[in-house]
C-alpha cells in the first residue's frame, strides 16, 4: 500500500487555490510547503499536472522508490487535474505559495521565468554525470524558448498528437485507415451512424481544445513558421479552408455534446464505444487499453499536409522544474536526477505509453513492440517531417489560447462567429503579444 501522505485530494487542492485567490496568509491554508523535521528528514512538495487513475499510481510508486534510496527526503505528491493546471500554478505564483519541484508543460516555461517563478537549473545540469543521455534537442528547445535562454525545465517525456481511431469499425465497414485529409472526412462521414449512438468523430471544444486545433490546422496547411514578416499565419487560407470542413463536423457527424468537451469527456466516448476517431496524443495510450482490446484501435499518424509532409509540433515535451521559492534545491534536484533515470523514465513512459528523453531507454525492447511508440517515430524519424515551432516564448501564448481561442471556438460552433472573424481574432492577439515582446525584451534567437 501506498502511504497516505503521499497523496491531496482534489478538493482540498481546489480549496487551497480559493483560499490562495481571495488573498489568505499562507499559515491559513490547509497545504503547507516543505518542512525540516526533527528526525532531520526533509519534506519537498511535488506537483503532478496531469494526475488521475491512471497516472497517480505510476508517480507514487516512484515517489516510494526514491524515497527508499533517499531516506532523508519525502516527497509529498499533490495531483492537480490536467485542464485546471494551469490556473492553479498561476495562483500558487501570485501568493508565493509554489511547490518545490513540479511536472511543467515545456510551453509554461516562458511564462512562468518572465514571473521570475523558477530556478535556473544550468549549473545542476552542467555538473549532472548522466547530463549527455538526455535528449539534447529538447534541452536545446528548452532554452531557446525563454528570453534569457536559461535552463527551467529537464525533460522527462515527449509526445505526439495523432489520431485514435477504432480499428476494428474500419474493418466491420471494409474501409481503410485514413492516409489523407480527404480520406479522413470521408471516413467520419461513413463511420457515423446515428441510430446506433455512433459518431464519426469527437471535437474538444472544451477546456483545452486550442492546442489540438492548432496543432490540426499546421498539420493540414503544412505551413512551417507562425509568423511571416510581422503577421501570423494562423489566419491563412488554408487555416480557413481547413477549420470550414472541421468545424463542419459538429453536430452532423459528431455529439452535440463535443461544444463543452474536456479531455475526460473526449476520450471516455472513445473508449465506451461512441466515437471512431479523435485527435489526442499517445499519452492516452494507457486509458484507452485499460478500456479496449488492442485489436479494437490503434495510434495512426495525422495525414500529410497539403504540401505532402508530416507536420509536428516542436518542444512537445514535459520536464520537471524546481520553483524559485524552494528552501531545498539541491534536494528538489536529486528529485529531478531520479525521475530522468533510465530506469524511472523507462517506467514513466512506459506505463502511460509516451517517448523517453533518456537515450538508453530508446534501446529498450518495449519502445521496439509498442505500435503506438513506432507510429510517433515514423514521423519524427522521417526526414521531410516539418517541425513546426509555436511562439512559446510569448508570455501571453498561453493565455490567449485559453481565453480568446477555447472561447472562440465554442462561438463558430454555436453560430455566433464565423471561422474567419475567430482565426482574425486569434491572429490579432497574437500579433500584438509578439508586438509587445519585440518591444519589451528583444525578438528571440
Amino acid at each position: 500500500m501506498f502511504r497516505k501522505k503521499l497523496t491531496t485530494s482534489v478538493m482540498a487542492l481546489t480549496m487551497i487555490m480559493g483560499l490562495v485567490l481571495t488573498g489568505c496568509k499562507s499559515e491559513d491554508l490547509l497545504f503547507h510547503k516543505s518542512t525540516s523535521k526533527k528526525d532531520n528528514v526533509i519534506k519537498i512538495v511535488f506537483w503532478d499536472d496531469n494526475t488521475g487513475p491512471q497516472r497517480k499510481p505510476i508517480w507514487e510508486k516512484l515517489i516510494t522508490k526514491f524515497e527508499e534510496e533517499n531516506p532523508t527526503i519525502d516527497v509529498e505528491y499533490i495531483g492537480l487535474p490536467k485542464d485546471s493546471a494551469k490556473a492553479m500554478f498561476d495562483a500558487a505564483i501570485a501568493s508565493g505559495e509554489t511547490p518545490d519541484v513540479a511536472s511543467v508543460y515545456t510551453s509554461w516555461l516562458p511564462e512562468f521565468s518572465v514571473r521570475d517563478a523558477l530556478l535556473p537549473l544550468d549549473s545542476y545540469f552542467s555538473k549532472w554525470s548522466e547530463k549527455d543521455k538526455i535528449n539534447k534537442g529538447a534541452i536545446d528547445f528548452n532554452k531557446r524558448m525563454v528570453s534569457n535562454q536559461n535552463l527551467y525545465g529537464i525533460p522527462y517525456t515527449q509526445n505526439l498528437d495523432i489520431l485514435w481511431v477504432r480499428s476494428d469499425w474500419f474493418k466491420e465497414v471494409n474501409l481503410n485507415i485514413p492516409e489523407t485529409w480527404d480520406e479522413f472526412f470521408t471516413a467520419v462521414e461513413l463511420l457515423t451512424n446515428k441510430s446506433d449512438n455512433r459518431y464519426g468523430y469527437s471535437i474538444r471544444g472544451g477546456a483545452g481544445g486550442s492546442f489540438q486545433l492548432q496543432r490540426m490546422m499546421y498539420a493540414y496547411s503544412g505551413i512551417e513558421t507562425f509568423f511571416k514578416d510581422g503577421k501570423s499565419t494562423i489566419n491563412d487560407p488554408k487555416h480557413v479552408e481547413f477549420l470550414k470542413k472541421y468545424f463542419g463536423l459538429y453536430q452532423n457527424y459528431t455529439p452535440i455534446s463535443d461544444i463543452t468537451n474536456d479531455y475526460k469527456a473526449m476520450i471516455a466516448g472513445f473508449d465506451s464505444g461512441k466515437i471512431a476517431m479523435l485527435q489526442h496524443n499517445i499519452g492516452s495510450f494507457a486509458e484507452h487499453n485499460e478500456s479496449l482490446d488492442s485489436g479494437q484501435f490503434q495510434a495512426i499518424p495525422l495525414p500529410k499536409s497539403v504540401k505532402g509532409n508530416f507536420v509536428a509540433e516542436d518542444g512537445n515535451t514535459i520536464g520537471i522544474s524546481i520553483f524559485k521559492g524552494t528552501r531545498f534545491p539541491e534536494e528538489s534536484w536529486k528529485f529531478i536526477e531520479f525521475i530522468n533515470s533510465k530506469e524511472a523514465q523507462s517506467f514513466w513512459n512506459q506505463s502511460v505509453g509516451q517517448i523517453p528523453t533518456n537515450l538508453d531507454v530508446l534501446n529498450e525492447d518495449w519502445i521496439r513492440t509498442s505500435p503506438h511508440i513506432q507510429t510517433a517515430q515514423e514521423v519524427y524519424n522521417d526526414p521531410a517531417t516539418i517541425l513546426f515551432e509555436p511562439p512559446f516564448y510569448l508570455s501571453e501564448y498561453r493565455t490567449i489560447l485559453n481565453t480568446i481561442v477555447d472561447t472562440g471556438t465554442q462561438s463558430v460552433l454555436s453560430g455566433k462567429m464565423t471561422v474567419e472573424e475567430f482565426l482574425n481574432k486569434w491572429a490579432e492577439a497574437m500579433e500584438e503579444a509578439q508586438k509587445q515582446y519585440d518591444e519589451g525584451l528583444g525578438k528571440p534567437i
